[in-house]
């Protein structure tokens, strides 16, 4: 059986941007949609990454996509502790204000400083100015600066009419792109909560075991001292799988806890579990979230995984 796994939690996709400047947002359909679900992906689709949204177009009834909404928020919750959604709840607020503040003629949430709003939120500074000595651009020039994510983002009032674009190759200053494919799922909003660290994580399949395995860096990792005077961590792993061939989700959790002295963490080089898994062949989504303790945080990644 040959594998190829095809990683997509925080890798970059060029061709991802260009969806902000342009409004066809859309994919494929494969399956007609209820209004529910069809009210749903008309913002969603903004923060679904590829792998959601191939998904979600092949979902086959209103009673998958139903619990495949409640997933989706459920997964993006900075803490689920409280009643509340507080990613949802910004998500759209933040709609709701480019509306307001961002229409051009077209609504808010469609012009590009309104894309870039609902991903990054409010921006740190805004350099507003007519005085740029370009004489092809009529207009004002302005810059939105997010100091928290390392990014700078030029638009551009072309032809002086108020309706601002950008470039987003030559009007970016940082990784952008990596910033609004972590903001899609839910990593840089932490609701009321600190901001949260971040924690990468690799995955490979091991096909002679049947097991996929994960590395995490121990010096990304805080560990807390028992009573015994070891360290420890808690980790809990959460496997989403869909099968491209029929969608019905499997959903398999996982506990592990780490303990050991501060001799063996100086020699590890990486922290490494394993986990069975017996598949047979096809194409699966796989959708990963780990949380750990102490510090309460929370990573994510999604991949393709094709067995032959």
């Amino acid at each position: 059986m040959s594998t190829k796994i095809i990683i997509k939690g925080w890798v970059i996709f060029g061709a991802m941007i260009l969806g902000i400047s342009l409004n066809n947002c859309g994919t494929k359909r494969h399956i007609e949609l209820d209004v529910e679900s069809q009210e749903f992906y008309k913002y969603a689709r903004l923060i679904m990454t590829k792998e959601e949204k191939a998904i979600f177009n092949h979902l086959p009834d209103k009673a998958s996509r139903q619990e495949f909404i409640a997933d989706f928020w459920a997964k993006r919750d900075p803490d689920p502790e409280t009643e509340e959604n507080e990613y949802k709840e910004e998500f759209f607020r933040r709609i709701e204000y480019a509306n307001q503040r961002f229409n051009e003629g077209t609504p808010g949430w469609k012009t590009d400083r309104g894309r870039i709003y609902i991903y990054l939120g409010q921006p740190d500074k805004i350099d507003y100015t007519m005085l740029h000595g370009n004489p092809e651009i009529k207009g004002a020039i302005m810059w939105w600066i997010y100091y928290r994510y390392g990014v700078g983002i030029l638009f551009v009032d072309k032809y002086g009419y108020g309706r601002f674009t950008f470039d987003p190759y030559s009007g970016v200053y940082g990784d952008l792109f990596n910033a609004i494919e972590m903001a899609k799922l839910g990593a840089t909003f932490t609701g009321n909560k600190p901001e949260a660290k971040f924690v990468n994580f690799n995955l490979k399949y091991e096909e002679s075991e049947e097991a996929f395995i994960i590395s995490i860096d121990p010096k990304a990792i805080t560990f807390r001292e028992n009573e015994e005077g070891k360290l420890e961590a808690d980790f809990d792993f959460t496997f989403f799988i869909y099968p491209e061939k029929n969608m019905v989700k499997e959903t398999k959790q996982e506990q592990r806890k780490l303990i050991l002295n501060e001799h063996e963490l100086g020699q590890m080089k990486e922290i490494v579990f394993a986990f069975d898994f017996s598949l047979p062949p096809g194409k699966y989504y796989f959708d990963v979230i780990i949380r750990g303790q102490p510090e309460d945080w929370k990573t994510r990644k999604i991949f393709e995984l094709n067995l032959k």
